[in-house]
């Protein structure tokens, strides 16, 4: 298990990138790569989405081309803060809720779409979390998580071993299937200079 993947750690972690991570982001996670992913979903205007992992809401802002409500859940209370300063903190579009993937403040079948972008690499359980995941959607509902690719190298995977989760497109099938996933499919984009850094994995709840 890499460093970043304890909850405390990260909270930490994101205690102090929070106040630069916009400026950062999108050398790892920018706007082509954030539509490129949207349009591998079926969006209709009146669909109840859940980000996960919300960070400053960069994600969020992509979903709204879409929809017209957004709940963000973030563990960080120091991201969260950026976020309420973009979207206020109470009014809709955007329902903000400081949790924990593993265990979402959230009923069953509640959501038509779940997206994670730039957080299962945090998560201990991932398993977990995508059987949360499973729970919140609609039967029939659509997931969609953005992470990192893992790399090739054995010197980098030691590394990228050593920080937090990275997962290659066998690893994510299994994982989504175990959580109860159909239709399973996996898609690799990144920014110029690193096309396939990132996985994207989208499914379905079943029916």
């Amino acid at each position: 298990m890499g460093i970043l993947e304890n909850k405390a750690r990260a909270r930490l972690f994101y205690k102090y990138l929070s106040t630069v991570y916009d400026q950062v982001n999108p050398f790892i996670w920018n706007e082509e790569m954030r539509a490129e992913a949207l349009e591998l979903l079926e969006f209709e205007d009146d669909m109840t989405v859940l980000d996960v992992g919300c960070g400053t809401g960069f994600a969020t802002e992509g979903l709204l081309e879409h929809v017209d409500e957004v709940y963000g859940l973030d563990q960080s209370r120091h991201q969260l803060e950026q976020a309420y300063e973009k979207f206020g903190k109470h009014a809709p579009p955007v329902h903000f809720h400081r949790g924990d993937a593993e265990r979402l403040p959230f009923a069953t079948d509640t959501f038509d779409v779940v997206w994670s972008s730039g957080s299962i690499e945090y998560w201990p359980n991932p398993i977990l979390a995508l059987r949360e995941f499973r729970r919140v959607l609609k039967p029939g509902g659509q997931v969609l998580v953005v992470g990192p690719n893992y790399p090739d190298s054995f010197l980098a995977q030691r590394l990228a071993d050593s920080i937090m989760l990275f997962y290659d497109e066998y690893e994510a099938d299994a994982m989504f299937k175990r959580a109860g996933f159909e239709d399973v499919k996996h898609a690799f984009m990144g920014p110029s200079y690193e096309p396939d850094v990132a996985i994207t994995t989208i499914g379905r709840a079943p029916e």
